[in-house]
């Protein structure tokens, strides 16, 4: 049995845009940011950040660009990927990248009449987690044919 699965929840590092292959298929690009916190061995706190490059197809990417921002939290399920090209020097690249099958936004901040508990929840990105039971879910069944992709 084979499973390729990757869930991961993070922050959008710049704003989304939405783009059209040549059969009209909209895909989105952009990356999140995760962080990983711990102790080490002399007891100090440390900290990594890792970057997830993801791709989104059709009305998910369209969803994604409308809803998400830099800094938005954002959950994403899929699989990976690892795709290879020649660049301009003729040396051949790769990248591995999140293909995602569904997305998940995060709550998003209220406007000017939040409550002064959840004011005080609010983390510097702006959003309030106290809004957790409002979050959308996009849930889309679109099939990816192979002549759509762009590689």
């Amino acid at each position: 049995m084979n499973l390729n699965k990757v869930i991961l929840i993070g922050r959008v590092t710049a704003d989304i845009e939405v783009k059209s292959t040549a059969t009209s298929q909209s895909v989105a690009n952009f990356s999140i940011a995760t962080n990983r916190n711990w102790v080490d061995k002399s007891g100090a706190k440390q900290e990594d950040t890792e970057f997830h490059n993801i791709v989104v197809w059709g009305r998910q990417a369209e969803l994604a660009s409308q809803f998400l921002s830099k800094g938005s939290l954002v959950m994403i399920e899929g699989r990976l990927q690892t795709r290879s090209w020649k660049d301009k020097d003729d040396q051949t690249r790769k990248t591995t990248e999140v293909v995602c099958e569904r997305i998940q936004f995060g709550p998003r901040s209220s406007g000017g009449g939040s409550s002064p508990s959840a004011s005080s929840k609010k983390e510097d990105s702006g959003f309030d987690d106290s809004l957790e039971d409002n979050v959308p879910e996009v849930s889309v069944d679109d099939e990816i044919k192979p002549e759509d992709l762009p590689f």
